[in-house]
């Protein structure tokens, strides 16, 4: 039996480095906050995220030059990447 050789990107190497040293903020609102008040570094979202949300943490993200990372995964892919038994559709990263 063939093992899956999956590449993980640049991307959720250094998201995984964060979530082990606890540097991030799962959730639409809290990463909007985080956004207005400009706590946060930057902005990953899910592949299937809603467009409202979409386009709320476009706009809050541009006005503060925070860079948004579109992410090759669903909001299931992304929960279960980030071990939580519920979807996620953003998250943020900390300093």
């Amino acid at each position: 039996m063939a093992k899956a050789n999956k590449e993980i990107s640049e991307e959720l190497k250094e998201l995984r480095s964060k979530l082990l040293d606890n540097k991030v903020i799962l959730g639409t609102e809290k990463t909007l906050k985080g956004l207005q008040s400009q706590s946060v570094e930057k902005v990953y979202v899910a592949k299937n995220c809603i467009e409202s949300t979409l386009k709320d943490i476009q706009h809050y993200a541009g006005l503060a030059g925070i860079p948004v990372i579109y992410l090759d995964l669903n909001n299931e892919e992304l929960g279960v990447f980030c071990k939580k038994n519920f979807f996620v559709s953003v998250l943020s990263t900390t300093a």
